[in-house]
């Protein structure tokens, strides 16, 4: 399945639109990595647990929203669009949602 940002796809003729696609997760990080990142806060560098379990939040809500264009019978979707938020108490959870348009090219 082609997945891209654009609304066209360079080469393609989109045939068919079937509708906005969505995925989501959401996500907690837990106290040891709240701890090690807050470590590492303070004295430089990266959060690499905390950009793992980013990494992995938007994989899982690409994937969901992909299934949900297959079961459209998709073989696209342009558009796609990434959002990040922090919920809960102190934002210790992570939402990730991706939306695009299904389509078939």
């Amino acid at each position: 399945m082609i997945i891209t940002t654009t609304n066209t796809i360079e080469g393609k003729q989109i045939n068919a639109y079937l509708g906005i696609v969505t995925g989501e997760t959401i996500i907690g990080a837990n106290l040891f990595k709240d701890l090690f990142a807050s470590i590492t806060d303070l004295v430089g560098g990266r959060s690499s647990s905390y950009e793992k379990v980013l990494r992995e939040a938007k994989e899982t809500a690409l994937r969901e929203m992909e299934q949900k264009a297959a079961n459209l019978g998709a073989n696209a979707i342009v558009g796609v669009d990434l959002d990040y938020e922090t919920l809960g108490k102190a934002n210790g959870m992570l939402m990730v949602t991706a939306s695009g348009t299904a389509v078939k090219v």
